[in-house]
């Protein structure tokens, strides 16, 4: 028997509906702040991606000679496919652009919870803005949109320019690698990489910088960098729209293309793998032969907030179960019709099953059923039962479905 590949699931519709349930609500709250959805190919040349990551990332990646001796790359990501979009499609559409997306994307990982070689991404990317506001919107969104999913989480912001100040005697491929050791969390390597280049001195600072929680805690270490007024605007905005945060200056992002703020999102419920966001400011067009224009914005991962809301995601749909006796066949198919013209999943039986066994079919996933026999035919009406209470009456079709539809998702 042919199993699916490694790393990839297969979505019986319980899952697909709770998902899609989650996915629209975002959806929603994406549209209320002005973001437009946008789509992108599945495929992109390879040199798009080693553009902004270098041939390092080709390991990470599913990538392949077309027929045409070109090499193409699954995306492993969206926000450098939609700046490409930007270039090829909107560089003369007035600013800024507020797009969002839902795709899946691909990489070549080792399998873990919450953590596949396909999965799925919700993000944002805010292009042509680079003001105190516009970081702040972008942060709210992310707020929102985590806030709309159900989940739980931690949002902590910083800001690449207090460790800039640190390392900025420092060629740039050097800030990269201690930039990756503190990302990772990795403190033996950061010592043993910094005594090895003969800046042990700069330990204390970079880790000491890790644990402050304040702006004025983190001047003490890095003094007053060129940002701090643009940093200490956006802090205030977000405080006086309540956004619940908390500063943390360690906050270094693996991609390599942030130049700003920067923040991420974490579950409480997901152990170590419990990022499900992360985002900031960046300049990323300028390395595919465009203009470099300031842009934002974050990626949530789909399939983890998936994991950490468990069974809470999404309500119980209301289903009616549309049940008849040989007589009632024709009524059936109508009232069948007047529910769904209601935007009630309606089922009817198709098996030839007897009315009783229609009734114990129905009541696998249905919390009413309509019964339809000859008396209903010949008045227009249906039974109408409420298999959650056993509560069972006739009534006219427009009451029938009323009480439907009034009735609430039944689990």
């Amino acid at each position: 028997m042919i199993q699916k590949p490694r790393g990839t699931r297969d979505f019986l519709p319980e899952e697909m509906e709770r998902r899609r349930a989650v996915e629209k609500r975002m959806r929603d709250v994406a549209r209320c702040w002005g973001y437009r959805e946008v789509c992108t190919p599945e495929f992109e040349e390879l040199e798009l991606f080693t553009a902004r990551s270098g041939e390092g990332i080709i390991e990470e990646m599913y990538v392949f000679e077309d027929k045409g001796g070109r090499m193409m790359a699954l995306r492993p990501e969206i926000t450098a496919a939609v700046q490409r979009m930007y270039l090829n499609e909107a560089r003369v559409t007035p600013k800024p652009l507020r797009w969002c997306y839902f795709a899946d994307c691909f990489r070549y990982e080792r399998p873990q919870k919450g953590r596949y070689r396909q999965f799925w991404q919700f993000g944002v990317e805010l292009i042509g803005a680079d003001t105190p506001v516009a970081d702040t919107e972008v942060v709210m969104l992310a707020r929102d949109l985590l806030q709309s999913s159900g989940v739980s989480f931690t949002l902590q912001i910083g800001h690449l320019g207090f460790m800039k100040a640190l390392l900025s005697d420092m060629e740039l491929k050097e800030q990269r690698i201690l930039r990756r050791y503190l990302d990772k969390k990795d403190f033996d390597g950061l010592k043993g990489h910094l005594n090895a280049g003969g800046r042990e001195d700069l330990y204390d600072s970079l880790t000491r910088l890790l644990e402050c929680r304040s702006l004025d805690e983190i001047t003490e270490i890095t003094g007053k960098i060129p940002e701090h007024g643009r940093i200490e605007e956006t802090l205030d905005l977000l405080d006086e729209m309540a956004v619940e945060y908390s500063l943390n200056p360690g906050i270094a992002r693996g991609l390599d293309y942030y130049t700003g703020m920067v923040f991420e999102a974490f579950a409480y419920n997901l152990g170590a793998e419990n990022q499900i966001l992360g985002g900031g400011a960046y300049r990323l067009s300028h390395l595919f032969g465009g203009d470099d224009v300031p842009s934002s914005g974050f990626a949530i991962g789909f399939d983890r907030v998936m994991v950490s809301l468990g069974d809470s995601a999404g309500e119980p749909e209301r289903v009616v179960g549309i049940v008849y006796t040989p007589e009632g066949k024709s009524h059936a198919l109508r009232v069948a019709r007047v529910f769904r013209e209601a935007g009630l999943r309606t089922e009817i039986d198709i098996m030839g099953r007897n009315i009783g066994a229609q009734i114990t079919h129905a009541s696998k996933s249905a919390q009413f059923v309509a019964i339809i026999g000859k008396r209903e035919q010949e008045s227009g009406t249906v039974t109408l039962k409420d298999l959650n209470s056993g509560e069972q009456r006739e009534l006219d079709l427009s009451s029938a479905v009323r009480e439907v539809v009034t009735s609430g998702p039944r689990g």
